[in-house]
């Protein structure tokens, strides 16, 4: 098959995770395997209770699974320490979060910069450079130094999308990443995203919104804690196309 030649960025063996809620144990996932591959958008959907946050969890390294094995672009992730973790989720996950998670009275950016704090690689010239680049590639290379209650809600949204970029990570998890946003905003983002995807990038979006399915390449269905379907897209939308169509905001 074509796409065994792919290479593989995530993989999911079996795996199972059980907390104990004082004398239950709740199996939030019950067995769950998976691949995702090199420049992918995937989409994973579920409604609350599914699952879907522990696998989030899993997927973005804050937790490791009970059993099972999870590899990230080749690297096990169970055995580690949790500074091992910590190490690989900077240099391999970039985040997106519905809330943004930027830093309040720090330029755009700042926020940007961030993440690569913790990479000896970079020095503050060097920081500064790439920050700059990746907030110039999601459309605010003219928000440079604006803080964020500067911002609009999709404005903060693509610095956050731009903090995910800037270590060039492995891929790009993004959770419920257009939940606060209106129907224009959320449109933008997806367009963002696309973009992003048809330039290579590995894209796992987290989310209870059926909708955004048809603009990823593959949905993964996650129902009490095991993957109830997973389907191909072969007849992927276009966000732009649909941003198009929306009825024009109303000046004031």
């Amino acid at each position: 098959m074509e796409e065994d030649k792919r290479r593989v960025v995530i993989e999911l063996q079996d795996v199972k995770r059980y907390f104990t809620v004082g004398s239950e144990t709740v199996k939030a996932l019950r067995g769950v395997s998976f691949k995702i591959y090199e420049g992918e958008f995937v989409t994973i959907m579920g409604t609350s209770g599914s699952g879907k946050s522990t696998l989030l969890n899993q997927l973005g390294c804050l937790d490791t699974p009970t059993s099972g094995e999870y590899y990230l672009d080749g690297v096990s992730v169970r055995k580690m320490s949790k500074n091992q973790r910590a190490k690989l989720r900077n240099r391999k996950i970039g985040f997106v979060f519905q809330s943004y998670n930027l830093l309040a009275k720090t330029t755009a950016v700042e926020n940007v910069e961030l993440p690569l704090m913790y990479n000896s690689k970079y020095n503050s010239r060097q920081r500064r450079e790439a920050a700059v680049k990746a907030l110039e590639a999601v459309g605010l290379g003219d928000r440079l130094y604006h803080k964020s209650n500067q911002m609009s809600g999709g404005q903060m949204q693509r610095v956050a999308i731009a903090r995910a970029l800037v270590n060039d990570p492995a891929v790009i998890l993004a959770d419920e990443a257009t939940g606060n946003l209106d129907t224009r905003t959320s449109f933008e983002m997806l367009v963002l995203f696309q973009k992003l995807h048809a330039e290579g990038r590995t894209i796992i979006f987290v989310t209870h919104n059926p909708e955004i399915a048809n603009y990823s390449s593959r949905n993964i269905m996650l129902r009490d804690g095991k993957i109830r379907e997973i389907t191909v897209n072969d007849h992927i939308l276009s966000a732009e196309e649909a941003l198009a169509k929306l009825p024009k905001p109303q000046d004031d």
